[in-house]
């Protein structure tokens, strides 16, 4: 018999949410096989069979279950669920199964409101959780009605098959949700949950019912007494940036850079790879070719004191295309080609706008660059990821007038290229240094393969 457990998916969550079973209870299922999808604040994440067996689950969807927690039993040939064990097991009874999952205490049925305004219990039906017409409110969610008094009918017509706490804060005041109704884990560790960074947003915003969360803006509009609330996503952001601001002592420093050939670079590059190359492409390459020159940039601190080298370039790149704000990571950007790289942020925009962010996709990054696409914006000041020690900020090119050498003038795109750095780690010339190198490599670029032999036209065809 093989224990189903949940893993420690990152550090800022204390529980997770089932989202969906994959595998049929009593499934024979083989080594590898996928059984559950459990939800994290930021990201969704597939568990899968250690070995071949029996499944047992032990927790309804729509529940909550923490790191460790057993969700299903995986049984040997012979084994039965609550009775003997079979060869090769350790001869104890397995205990009943506990569909309620009544070992965690916000899995528990807590006789919240079912269809019909009747009161529930784990008795009634899966574990009062779950409706006649097959939907799942969760635990926190079926408490939150309680608390607010929001009748079934109201969850109903919201028309989800999984209901959320975070779907029902628009249904009520957002301002004046009760203390006892939120429960925003705090954050430990490095500040690095699989996300990656402990993310100024990258937690929960997103689209609904794939792993993120339906609320993921700022707030659902003003209550009762004038005051907008926060949603669960930003009020992550909010823990983030006062852990950040609390704990790390930070300086900024800003460069103008002219990117008119840089902008030129990639349309070339666009071309001759087959993927978006724009300025964000061309600085993650940069910045993690700065590694070797630079490791205290890149490194962890331990304490005010020292920091922990690291040994790859792992560049976290914010993206926000209104559904929430996330911070994917490029790995091993200083040693990969530009083609891979540009893909590789394709590839999050296109999660961001369709898909569920994995932790592995948000997980380990040692440097963050933010994006401020916004062309009226001429600088901005990002914060340190709790964990790291510098961050970036790129923000849109602009257009400048400038005087050339031989008389009259021109008009150039430039850009302001922004680093926060925690000041116990990195002085003032030590930035400049590191924005010159930056400044260099994007006012000069140069290929960064080998290029391509075949020939292409304007649209990226291949040439006749």
């Amino acid at each position: 018999m093989i224990e189903v457990r949940v893993p420690k998916l990152n550090n800022n969550d204390a529980a997770y949410l089932l989202v969906e079973w994959t595998a049929e209870d009593g499934q024979a299922v083989r080594g590898g096989d996928p059984l559950v999808v459990l939800e994290t604040s930021k990201a969704a994440e597939e568990l899968t069979a250690e070995a071949d067996g029996t499944l047992l689950r032990l927790l309804a969807e729509g529940a909550e279950c923490a790191p460790g927690q057993v969700i299903a039993r995986l049984l040997g040939e012979g084994e039965e669920p609550g009775g003997p064990a079979g060869a090769g097991s350790s001869g104890r009874a397995l205990p009943p199964a506990d569909p309620a999952g009544a070992g965690h205490p916000e899995a528990v049925g807590t006789g919240g409101v079912r269809p019909g305004g009747s009161g529930g219990s784990a008795a009634d039906g899966a574990d009062g959780s779950r409706d006649p017409e097959g939907v799942v409110i969760t635990e926190p969610a079926r408490r939150f009605m309680t608390e607010h008094g929001i009748p079934a009918e109201r969850v109903l017509a919201l028309g989800r098959k999984l209901v959320r706490r975070a779907d029902l804060e628009p249904l009520v005041a957002p301002g004046v949700v009760p203390a006892s109704a939120v429960s925003i884990p705090g954050p430990e560790g490095t500040g690095q949950n699989g996300a990656g960074q402990n993310g100024a947003g990258q937690d929960g915003g997103g689209q609904d019912g794939g792993g993120q969360d339906a609320a993921g803006q700022a707030g659902a509009g003003p209550d009762e007494a004038g005051l907008i609330g926060l949603s669960r996503n930003q009020r992550r952001v909010a823990e983030v940036v006062e852990r950040s601001h609390r704990e790390i002592p930070a300086a900024f420093t800003a460069v103008r850079i002219d990117v008119t050939e840089a902008l030129a670079h990639a349309r070339r590059e666009t071309r001759r790879v087959r993927a978006l190359v724009g300025l964000p492409e061309l600085l993650v390459g940069a910045t993690g070719r700065l590694l070797d020159r630079f490791p205290l940039f890149f490194a962890a601190p331990v304490d005010g004191r020292r920091a922990r080298p690291a040994s790859s370039a792992h560049v976290g790149v914010t993206v926000d295309i209104g559904g929430g704000m996330f911070v994917p990571v490029v790995r091993d950007a200083g040693r990969r080609p530009l083609g891979e790289i540009a893909r590789d942020l394709t590839r999050f925009r296109e999660t961001a706008l369709n898909g569920v962010f994995r932790e592995r996709d948000l997980s380990g990054g040692n440097i963050t660059v933010t994006l401020h696409t916004d062309a009226a914006v001429v600088a901005a000041t990002p914060i340190v990821f709790p964990g790291q020690i510098c961050a970036l900020s790129l923000t849109a090119p602009r257009p400048e007038v400038v005087a050339e050498r031989g008389g009259g003038f021109a008009v150039r795109k430039v850009i302001t290229l922004g680093l926060a750095y925690d000041h116990r780690f990195v002085n003032g010339r030590g930035s400049a240094e590191f924005l010159g190198a930056l400044r260099t490599a994007l006012e000069a670029p140069e290929p960064l393969e080998t290029p391509d032999t075949t020939e292409v036209t304007e649209d990226g065809g291949p040439a006749a």
